[in-house]
């Protein structure tokens, strides 16, 4: 059996989420020590920082916000366990928010900077940038 690549865990990762994984889907992807840095975007102004048990619980309780998540890759860069995501998101939304009503598909385009260790996500930084009308720019 070959090793997986920091890729491979990557879209793993993503693809578990996209198939509407909760914490028991997602955990085998992440280190002890994993760690989710959002910058400031349109829905947490003042960006975020979580560790992996936050994740994982926000993981769990996605499933009563979003449905129908997809991630669209449109570019991988790779260095090493370095993995860079450049992604068009959206999802159904199950309950209103600030900017749109339950049943609207929320928009994103994001880029995410994954660093992999033995196999399993130590870090993402993201970077999210939300639509309020129409679609991502092509």
């Amino acid at each position: 059996m070959t090793e997986q690549t920091a890729l491979d865990c990557v879209l793993g990762f993503v693809r578990a989420i996209e198939a509407g994984g909760g914490a028991a889907e997602v955990d085998a992807f992440l280190a002890d020590d994993f760690k989710l840095v959002e910058a400031p975007h349109l829905l947490a102004p003042e960006g975020s920082t979580r560790s992996r048990d936050q994740v994982l619980a926000g993981a769990d309780q996605s499933r009563t916000v979003v449905e129908g998540q997809r991630f669209d890759v449109r570019r991988t860069t790779c260095e090493g366990g370095r993995v860079v995501l450049e992604v068009d998101w959206s999802a159904t939304l199950l309950m209103d928010l600030r900017y749109w009503d339950a049943g609207e598909v929320i928009q994103a385009r994001t880029t995410s900077v994954f660093e992999v260790r033995d196999g399993r996500i130590a870090s993402q930084d993201s970077y999210d940038c939300y639509f309020t009308n129409g679609s991502p720019p092509e």
